[in-house]
């Protein structure tokens, strides 16, 4: 006798009951890119909906990030000045750190986590100290760390390196232990492929490096076992989440680490993800929202248990 699965189809009471997976606003981080100046909204052209926001004019978005239920933020500062080494980073008065304030003036509760890296802020837009056309990685954790501290000083709740150097989580969470910030978390950004998916990223926070490319740093999207050793290793140095990214290129690698760690994963739906079902959308080919919805709820069904999205907000709104 054939089984009758369509029993459990039959109407949407008795598919309610039966889902495996659900979505809600609790499994999504919003990206927030601040930039300096006053009285600055503006709408970033490759990320439709997407704002680079000045200090004076985050309240609203913050407002609009509790409203929609999202309980955290991953920042993303574009500074006014940038050097060999990256210094504005970890000025105490560097963009992001202001940030961190000021929205700890806003809302005391919201988890703000901050993305730890350098290309934002070096003149060559490598994510690391240059040496003879090369990222040194040694010397590079030691800026990764004052970054960090930095970040823990001005008042984040965690901090995410993506910059793909070895060790950098240990180097880290040395640094903010030293210096007494045991309770501040570490998300890494342990499987961060060398993705042709971050293009529009890369225009919003004027990141893209002046000469080569990351391949000697992030990795190859060929390789799933080394992306398990990378995991390992950040887990061993002292991260309390890891990160897959992208997602939707990388569902199986989401799947084998959430079947392997016994530890939270993340993943980084990430900006081409989001700009391509935005274009589908705007040429009428797709529905924006039931495509949004399938990519993010097939996101989590692989084993994410958080998602960077910058279709947080809407789709919150979508799930209420």
């Amino acid at each position: 006798m054939f089984r009758r699965h369509r029993r459990l189809r039959k109407n949407s009471y008795i598919r309610d009951m039966v889902r495996e997976t659900t979505l809600s606003p609790n499994d999504f981080i919003y990206p927030l890119f601040v930039v300096e100046g006053i009285n600055i909204k503006k709408e970033i052209p490759s990320l439709p909906n997407n704002y680079h926001y000045s200090l004076d004019r985050l309240p609203e978005v913050i407002s609009e990030i509790n409203d929609a239920g999202v309980k955290g933020i991953i920042l993303f500062g574009i500074p006014d000045y940038k050097d060999e080494i990256g210094s504005s980073a970890f000025d105490e008065n560097g963009i992001i750190q202001k940030a961190i304030r000021k929205i700890r003036e806003i809302d005391k509760d919201l988890f703000i986590i901050t993305d730890v890296c350098m290309c934002e802020y070096t003149s060559h837009g490598h994510c690391g100290i240059i040496h003879d056309g090369y990222v040194d990685n040694d010397e590079t954790l030691k800026y990764i760390g004052k970054i960090a501290l930095s970040h823990a000083k001005a008042g984040a709740d965690m901090i995410a390196p993506s910059d793909m150097m070895d060790g950098r989580i240990e180097e880290i969470r040395t640094t903010l232990d030293e210096n007494g910030y045991k309770n501040v978390s570490i998300m890494a950004y342990s499987a961060k492929y060398c993705s042709a998916f971050y293009g529009p990223f890369r225009d919003a926070a004027d990141s893209a490096p002046k000469f080569g490319d990351r391949k000697s740093y992030q990795m190859d999207p060929a390789n799933a076992r080394e992306a398990m050793l990378e995991i390992e290793d950040d887990i061993e140095e002292g991260a309390d989440v890891i990160m897959v990214k992208p997602a939707l290129a990388y569902l199986d690698i989401l799947r084998t680490a959430k079947n392997r760690f016994d530890v939270p994963v993340a993943a980084y739906s990430v900006s081409g993800e989001y700009s391509m079902i935005k274009a589908g959308a705007k040429m009428g080919w797709i529905d924006e929202k039931a495509i949004a919805l399938e990519s993010l709820l097939s996101i989590k069904r692989a084993g994410a248990d958080m998602i960077i999205t910058y279709y947080a907000l809407e789709a919150s709104k979508w799930l209420k």
